[in-house]
């Protein structure tokens, strides 16, 4: 089983309580928009880190992170992007590779909205965990855990970090 901490949109702030919240984590994923590699590095040295660039992420983050990621988290096929849009409106970028090849799991930021849904159609599940940080519009700092056992996803947990100001 692996324990996954789900994180998006901290935009160079990083909660002291995501430590707490992610110590049992096995691993930590970024959907983007990290903000500053001081984000980056104190991850990095907490937890092992995947994660994607976002459209706010300077040179440096984009030369250390790919703009999508795919891989295989034990038996659960996973692809993380910033910009992917959600189940009946996925982003022109990415619609055609979701439709011609479903991920059973597909993250995404950028909206900063939580969103945790299902895709009937395609039989996967999409996660925005929202946002982290203190920059946009959203009202409530949210995170999301979740673990991976063989081609199970379970245990998914909405966590609030507190008001956005």
């Amino acid at each position: 089983m692996t324990k996954i901490g789900l994180i998006s949109d901290t935009h160079g702030y990083l909660d002291e309580a995501v430590f707490t919240y992610f110590k049992d984590c096995d691993e930590v994923w970024h959907a983007g928009d990290f903000g500053s590699t001081d984000v980056v590095r104190r991850l990095q040295e907490f937890k092992p880190l995947k994660g994607v660039y976002g459209n706010i992420d300077g040179h440096e983050i984009r030369a250390e992170f790919p703009e999508k990621l795919r891989w295989t988290c034990e038996g659960v096929e996973v692809l993380m992007v910033h910009i992917g849009g959600h189940p009946a409106r996925y982003a022109p970028g990415i619609k055609q590779e979701i439709m011609q090849h479903p991920p059973q799991l597909f993250i995404t930021g950028h909206s900063h909205i939580l969103k945790i849904v299902h895709d009937d159609k395609l039989k996967c599940l999409h996660i925005n965990p929202g946002a982290a940080g203190k920059q946009g519009w959203h009202k409530v700092r949210t995170i999301v855990r979740l673990a991976i056992d063989g081609n199970r996803m379970s245990n998914c947990e909405v966590i609030e970090l507190g008001k956005r100001g």
